[in-house]
């Protein structure tokens, strides 16, 4: 039998101590992630991150990603300088090849759900 996961309560639920953000061009941010499901062959990846406010760079060259965004505000800039801002309750999707920048505006928490492509 194939069970299923349940997983309540994702605005509250402990991620794990915060960290420096590697990939952060401005401000101090900080982040803290964790992995709730993870597929057998490694190409699936669902769990939740918080950042604090700042900006930094993203590169979705290998893989895609799906963003809800639980709590906090976030502006997402393409390379052409094109900016949307999302809140609570928004969906992102990040298709692979994506590049750009998050400028995180209030601490953010999100459930993401990234897709590695096969290689």
């Amino acid at each position: 039998m194939i069970d299923f996961s349940i997983f309540k309560n994702l605005a509250s639920a402990e991620i794990g101590p915060f960290a420096p953000k590697p990939t952060s061009i401005e401000g101090d941010q900080k982040e803290a992630a964790r992995t709730l499901f993870e597929s057998a062959d490694g190409t699936l990846s669902i769990g939740i991150w918080e950042c604090t406010p700042g900006r930094f760079t993203a590169d979705r060259s290998q893989s895609s990603e799906t963003c809800h965004i639980i709590s906090g505000k976030v502006e997402m800039r393409h390379p052409d300088g094109t900016a949307e801002q999302l809140g609570p309750g928004d969906l992102l999707v990040l298709p692979q090849g994506w590049k750009g920048e998050w400028r995180i505006l209030e601490t953010t928490r999100k459930l993401y759900i990234i897709k590695t492509a096969n290689t």
